[in-house]
């Protein structure tokens, strides 16, 4: 399948490796480096990451909220309220990094710069070991 605009030739060749092969077009300045655009696919598969990162900052905040309003108290003061108030944390911090990861991703990618490592990562690996020792009081400490 081949289809033209303007001065772009997209096949599925090039599809296939990521490449866009120009085409000489009569009514443009030769003069100007031709940039090519981003391929669709790269955008998709950033937009779903962010929503993966979306869905776990919605899981960890319907925890907090299911922890705080349907779990009894724990014998210990507070730690059924540090539980959810650490999944509702996460959840926040998660989602505003995701929107930044996104953001700063799509640039890169457009740019032609390399990317960053995540720091979505350790914040999550972090969080849910904190969690998880909340958890391991509430469940374990008499």
């Amino acid at each position: 399948m081949i289809a033209i605009a303007d001065h772009l030739l997209y096949s599925d060749r090039g599809r296939d490796t990521g490449q866009v092969v120009t085409v000489d077009n009569p009514g443009q300045d030769s003069g100007q480096p031709d940039q090519a655009p981003l391929d669709y696919r790269f955008t998709l598969a950033n937009e779903r990451t962010f929503l993966a990162w979306i869905r776990t900052a919605l899981g960890l905040l319907a925890a907090g909220v299911a922890v705080h309003t349907l779990v009894q108290p724990f014998h210990h003061a507070g730690v059924r309220r540090a539980l959810s108030l650490s999944c509702i944390v996460l959840a926040v911090a998660l989602a505003a990094g995701a929107y930044t990861h996104w953001r700063d991703v799509q640039t890169r990618m457009e740019r032609g710069e390399p990317l960053r490592n995540p720091l979505l990562v350790p914040i999550l690996a972090a969080g849910i070991a904190v969690v998880s020792v909340f958890a391991a009081i509430a469940t374990a400490w008499p």
